[in-house]
This record gives structure tokens, C-alpha cells and sequence, in this order.
């Protein structure tokens, strides 16, 4: 079973940019695609981005798109997200979370493992 750590959270202004950063350890992280999904306040958790397990294959939100950008390195076991051009309604908790099955895309929303989500406030 992975083990995932999310960090990089904080508050920024609006156009600012973070880095959120998602740490595994145990099992073989290489073989599994990745996620970053969010919650905000009152709303259903959602998907923001998500990175094969090759890295080869990325695919995002319409709502982030040209503004997120999900990488990963294998070799030190993390999975980072940067993001730009931040908005109010970026505001949010971001939880990073890898599919369940191995070799995937990161988009058949059925994840075996989830981090404990890092806390993204954007002020307008």
C-alpha cells in the first residue's frame, strides 16, 4: 500500500502561484498513476489533474487547463503540481490520490490511495 503526503499549501493572492508537492512511500509508486482532486467549501470533491503512470500522459480540468501543470518524478517518489494564475475559486483542499490498478492513466476515478490534503486559500 502507498502512502501519500501533500504539501505546499498556503495562502496567496489572486495570480500568485504555488507548488503543491505529493510524497509517496511503500509499494511501487512508478506503476501507479497519480491525481490531484480538490474539495472547497459546501462542494463535491472534484477532479483537477491527472499523470500517468509513465508520466507520458496528462489530462486536467477544463477549469485549469493552461494554468496547472501536474509532473511527476519517479525516482524521488513524488508527484508535484504546479499552479499559476491563481483564482478565489482555486480555493480549496487538494488531496493527491493514486488509481487503484497499476499502469493506468489516472483517470478512471477509482483510487487505492489518498494523501491527507493540503490547504489552498486564494484571496481576491
Amino acid at each position: 500500500q502507498v502512502q501519500l503526503v501533500e504539501s505546499g499549501g498556503g495562502l496567496v493572492q489572486a495570480g500568485g502561484s504555488l507548488r503543491l508537492s505529493c510524497a509517496a512511500s511503500g509499494g511501487t509508486f512508478r506503476f501507479y498513476a497519480v491525481a490531484w482532486l480538490r474539495q472547497a467549501p459546501g462542494k463535491e470533491r472534484e477532479f483537477v489533474a491527472a499523470i500517468s503512470w509513465s508520466g507520458g500522459t496528462t489530462n486536467y480540468n477544463d477549469a485549469v487547463k493552461g494554468r496547472f501543470t501536474i509532473s511527476r518524478d519517479n525516482a524521488a517518489n513524488t508527484v508535484y503540481l504546479q499552479m499559476n494564475s491563481l483564482k478565489a475559486e482555486d480555493t480549496a483542499v487538494y488531496y493527491c490520490a493514486t488509481e487503484r490498478g497499476v499502469y493506468g492513466s489516472g483517470l478512471s476515478g477509482d483510487f487505492g490511495s489518498w494523501g491527507q490534503g493540503t490547504q489552498v486559500t486564494v484571496s481576491s
